[in-house]
Parts: structure tokens; C-alpha cells; sequence
């Protein structure tokens, strides 16, 4: 039995804007599952109705079975950890940690047994005195996580815990919060934008988008096997390049190139002669040409580079190919660039990207081949945006 249940969850505000539309989502008993999308997707609604925060247009939530939708959030046995810390300024982390259990009225002993064990468990032992104007970002957002461990909840709720945190600190705390989560064993579900914080954080992962579930499935499936363009675009980083392209017989058409399909040949079988969508993420582009497998089967794909970054561990080469992006990034691209002059954009627009070794000798200006392995390519239907399998 799954310990979080939602059920066609539904939430309509008296505005007649839908944040959320019929999303089905479990989590079983120890799992950590992400909920990840942009802004405005409807994510932090949905762990809000879980929590019982905000109230259900339709639909169900249930934990272990049961179902909540009219228990008050302080009967639902769930612990929330929010984006802003909400720490009592007054009260030291001990006395922060604690807060919840001396409401209950839980003695003093057991008390205090219990916010030293959450303390230990997140190395806030030699800070219990100290008040929260006197902590760094990290310890205070981890003294929020004790005070959720310490009530022993059956779940746990958390919504952006480490958006506040600086880059190096956030990693760190990635860590943090599954060790903690591993030991504790609740059911978890965390809520955040960030989808390389989704991928490496979660068992599972929800993609919404404008309220809908996209797709729900673990980091390397979504990776591997994304179920609509949005996914392909919005997993991975950096995202996967998108192409509008057709099918001739054997081959897929590029513009003016032509790549071998090989075994993709059979799945594109019904789209002969038609336009499909075509995306290759940027490292499964090699530079130098095809190899021996790829030159068998004519993958090879020829293009103009025209910036290259470097970022130490890998080098970021931005290139031009005749084809036409597609996705709804090359749409904003192309919207933004209407106004741009049309020289200035002959000579430096691009429309994919290849991840490459930061030693390879690539230079703005210079055209290479990048070998292709046609496993490695995605195919969408352009009308519908959904995966060919």
C-alpha cells in the first residue's frame, strides 16, 4: 500500500484558473519522490492539498489508504519543511527543534531525548544554544529539518528546502537531506524547479507542467526515455537538441544531411514521408566524425561551430546546422531574434549544442563533424508532442 495516495487531485481557484488537473501520483513507504516543473506548474499546490493547507476542488488523498481530504492539517501526521526557514528568533535551536513537542505537551525527558537525537543526526549537537541570527543558511535550514524529524511524522513534506542556499551549499545539503531521509525512513515528498536537484534527489520523479502529470518515472527513465517534447527538453542539463525532420526511406532528413536510422528505422516505419521531431542530446554528439559503427551506417552530421564555452571539466560547442529547430525553446529563441539584425544572425545564430572533452580542439568559426549513434535519438510526433516508440 502506497503511504501518500493522490487520486484525480483537482484544484480550481474562484479566479477559474486550474493550478492543477486530475494528477494521479503515489509514493510508497520510504521513498523520496520529486515533484519538478517551472514556475507556476501547480507543484507547490499539490504538496499543500497534501498537507492540508489548501483545500481539494476534487479529487482524493489518502495515506496509507485512508483517505484525509477533511482531516485538519495538525491530525494528518505529516511534517512540512518550507523555502524560508520560519525559525523563532527568540528561541535557540534547541528550543526551535523542540517547539512542536512542548505543545503536545510531550515531558520534558522524552523531549529532550528527541532533539538530541535530531540534533546528532544532523550535526547541529555543538549549535543548541545558539540562536538562529547566529547560524549560517545551512544550519538553519537544517535546525527546519529537525524540527520536522523530531515529531517522528509518518510523512514528510518539502517545498524548495534549498532554494535560499548558495551553489556549493545546496550541493552539500543534497546529501544532507537524503542521508537524514535514509535514516528516517518516511515517506517523502519534495517539491523544487531545479531538475538536476529532481534527478539526483529523488527514487522517483513527477514532471507537471501547467498543472498536468507529463510523466512519472525514475531519473533514468525520464533521461532515457522522455514521454513528450517537454520532457526532453526540461530533463537533462544541458537540454536535448530538437529538430523538425522528415523520413526518406531508410534515412532521416536534416535540412540538406542525411543520417542512417538504423534500427530506429522499423519505429519510424509508419512516419515515411512525413515530418517527425528528431532530438539528440548534446553529449551523445561526438566530435571528429562518426566511428566505425556510425560510418557503417552513415550518422555523421556536419556543422558550423560558433561559440565555444569552457567550463573546465567540459567545453560547450555551439553550432548552426540548415535544419530547423523545434521545441518550445527554439520558439522563444526564434521570437526574440525577429528583432534582432539579420547580419548579426547569419554570422552567430546557432541551433544546437554539443557537450565535448574540455580538451578537444574546437574553435568558433570552424565546421566538424559529430558521429551520431542513431540509438541514441529521440523521435516526437510533431502534432501531438508525444514519443515514437
Amino acid at each position: 500500500m502506497s503511504a501518500i495516495s493522490l487520486g484525480k487531485l483537482t484544484k480550481v481557484y474562484s479566479t477559474g484558473v486550474k493550478a492543477l488537473d486530475g494528477l494521479d501520483l503515489d509514493v510508497r513507504d520510504g521513498e523520496f519522490v520529486v515533484l519538478v516543473g517551472p514556475s507556476g506548474c501547480g507543484k507547490t499546490t499539490a504538496l499543500r492539498m497534501v498537507a492540508g493547507l489548501e483545500t481539494i476542488t476534487s479529487g482524493t488523498v489518502a495515506f496509507d489508504g485512508q483517505v484525509v481530504n477533511d482531516v485538519s492539517p495538525r491530525h494528518r501526521d505529516v511534517a512540512m519543511v518550507f523555502q524560508n526557514y520560519a525559525l523563532y528568533p527568540h528561541l535557540t535551536v534547541a528550543e526551535n527543534i523542540g517547539f512542536a513537542l512542548t505543545n503536545k505537551k510531550i515531558p520534558k525527558r522524552e523531549r529532550e531525548q528527541r532533539v538530541r537525537s535530531a540534533a546528532a543526526a544532523l550535526g547541529l549537537s555543538g549549535l543548541l544554544n545558539r540562536r538562529p541570527a547566529q547560524l549560517s543558511g545551512g544550519q538553519r535550514q537544517r535546525v527546519a529539518m529537525g524540527r520536522a524529524i523530531v515529531r517522528e511524522p509518518s510523512v514528510f513534506l518539502m517545498d524548495e528546502p534549498l532554494s535560499n542556499l548558495d551553489a556549493k551549499l545546496r550541493v552539500q545539503m543534497r546529501s544532507e537531506v537524503l542521508r537524514v531521509h535514509k535514516a528516517i525512513g518516511a515517506a517523502t515528498l519534495y517539491v523544487t524547479h531545479d531538475q538536476v536537484e529532481a534527478m539526483t534527489m529523488g527514487d522517483r520523479v513527477a514532471v507537471l507542467h501547467d498543472g498536468v502529470l507529463q510523466q512519472y518515472a525514475t531519473p533514468r527513465e525520464l533521461y532515457d526515455r522522455p514521454a513528450n517534447l517537454f520532457v526532453a527538453e526540461f530533463i537533462g542539463s544541458p537540454e536535448m537538441n530538437l529538430y523538425e525532420a522528415s523520413v526518406a526511406g531508410g534515412e532521416l532528413v536534416l535540412g540538406s544531411q542525411r543520417l542512417a536510422l538504423g534500427p530506429a528505422e522499423a519505429v519510424l516505419a509508419p512516419y515515411r514521408g512525413q515530418k517527425v521531431i528528431a532530438g539528440v542530446r548534446p553529449e551523445d554528439l561526438r566530435l571528429g566524425g562518426a566511428g566505425r559503427a556510425d560510418q557503417a551506417a552513415g550518422a555523421a552530421l556536419t556543422a558550423d561551430v560558433r561559440v565555444v564555452e569552457m567550463l573546465g571539466s567540459e567545453k560547450h560547442a555551439f553550432f548552426a546546422i540548415d535544419a530547423a529547430a523545434a521545441g518550445a525553446s527554439a520558439l522563444a529563441a526564434a521570437a526574440g531574434e525577429a528583432e534582432a539584425d539579420a547580419g548579426l544572425l547569419a554570422e552567430q545564430a546557432h541551433n544546437g549544442m554539443a557537450r565535448l572533452d574540455p580538451r578537444s580542439a574546437v574553435r568558433p568559426g570552424q565546421r566538424v563533424t559529430f558521429g551520431v549513434d542513431p540509438r541514441r535519438l529521440h523521435f516526437f510526433d510533431p502534432g501531438t508532442g508525444l514519443a515514437i516508440r
